[in-house]
C-alpha cells in the first residue's frame, strides 16, 4: 500500500517508535525488504539516494519501487534520499515517489531554507512529503566524496524548522554513512536539545553499525525515521557469498534467493528494534 512519509511519521509518533527507511538499489534487496515488513506486519520506507543513481538508474528502479509498494500488504512510502537537485526531485515525483529529501546541508542556512522550499513546492503539488538535513552527516551517500561530520546547531535548527516547509529533519549527532571507523558515539545531549528546539520528527541517517541499545535510546528522544543502507547491502553480499562458497553447482536463481534471504533477515531484525516494543536479544 503506497502512502506518504508524513502518514508513517504520524504512526511512529503515536506508537513511540521509528520507521525503518531501507535503501533498495536492486530488485532482490527490495524483495527481501518488503518480505520482512510483511512478515512483521510493519510499515516501512524504501529509498534510493540521488548520489547512487549512476549505479541504479532512477528510470529503472523508481517504477519498480513504486509498484512494489502499491502491491505490498503493508504501508510503504517511496522516498528519494539525499536529493541534490529540483530536477531529480521532479523526476522521482513523476514516477510516483511519495517523499522527497532535499539535502542542502552543504549550503548556507538561508540557501538551505530557500532551496528546500523550492523542492517542497514541487512535492506538495504531487501530494508528497518533504525531509531536509541540517548539519553534516559523515561518510558517503549524498555524493561520492567523504563528508566530515558536523553536529547540527540547535539555534540553526530552530530557525530552519520555523522557515522551511518540511515534515521531518535529518540531524547530525555523530552518526555517519557507510561503515563506521570504530564504535559510533552518538551525542544524545545534542539530540535532546534538538528535539526541544524543533516540533518535528527527527531522522537518523547512517544507521548501519549503531547498536540496538542506542537505536532505542534515540527513539525515546524523538527519532522517528532511521535510514539503513550499508547493513542491507552487506547482508546481501554475505549471504550470496556463502551460497557461492557451497560445493556443487550454482545458478542465478539460487544466487538471487540468497541475496533476498540475507536482506530479509537484516530488515526483520531492524524492524524489531525500531518498533521499540519487544525486549532486545
Amino acid at each position: 500500500m503506497l502512502v506518504t512519509l508524513k502518514e508513517l511519521l504520524t504512526i511512529a509518533e503515536a506508537e513511540n517508535k521509528a520507521i525503518g527507511s531501507f535503501t533498495c538499489p536492486n530488485m532482490e534487496i527490495a524483495m527481501g525488504t518488503i518480505k520482512a515488513a510483511e512478515e512483521m506486519n510493519s510499515p516501512i520506507i524504501i529509498q534510493i539516494a540521488e548520489g547512487r543513481l549512476k549505479h541504479t538508474p532512477l528510470d529503472m528502479i523508481g517504477p519498480l519501487m513504486v509498484q512494489a509498494a502499491r502491491d505490498a500488504k503493508v504501508k510503504i512510502a517511496v522516498h528519494l534520499d539525499h536529493g541534490l537537485t529540483a530536477g531529480k526531485a521532479q523526476e522521482a515525483l513523476g514516477y510516483g515517489f511519495t517523499s522527497i529529501m532535499f539535502d542542502g546541508s552543504h549550503y548556507s542556512l538561508q540557501e538551505n531554507i530557500d532551496k528546500t522550499n523550492e523542492v517542497a513546492v514541487l512535492a506538495r503539488a504531487a501530494g508528497a512529503s518533504v525531509e531536509a538535513e541540517l548539519g553534516t552527516i559523515g561518510g558517503k551517500e549524498a555524493t561520492e566524496r567523504d563528508e566530515v561530520s558536523k553536529y547540527t546547531d540547535v539555534e540553526e535548527a530552530r530557525t530552519f524548522a520555523a522557515n522551511a516547509d518540511i515534515d521531518a529533519l535529518a540531524v547530525a549527532i555523530g552518526n555517519a554513512h557507510g561503515h563506521y571507523k570504530g564504535i559510533p558515539k552518538l551525542n544524545f545531549e545534542r539530540l535532546t536539545e534538538l528535539k526541544e528546539a524543533v516540533n518535528l520528527p527527527l531522522v537518523l541517517h547512517g544507521g548501519s553499525g549503531i547498536s540496538d541499545e542506542d537505536f532505542r535510546k534515540a527513539i525515546t528522544l524523538g527519532v522517528r525515521k532511521i535510514n539503513i543502507a550499508t547493513a542491507s547491502m552487506d547482508a546481501a553480499i554475505n549471504c550470496a557469498g556463502a551460497y557461492m562458497a557451497q560445493e556443487g553447482e550454482h545458478d542465478y536463481y539460487g544466487f538471487n534467493e540468497a541475496m533476498v534471504q540475507g536482506v530479509y533477515e537484516n530488515v526483520k531484525h531492524c524492524i524489531k528494534v525500531f518498533n521499540n516494543k519487544e525486549p532486545l536479544d
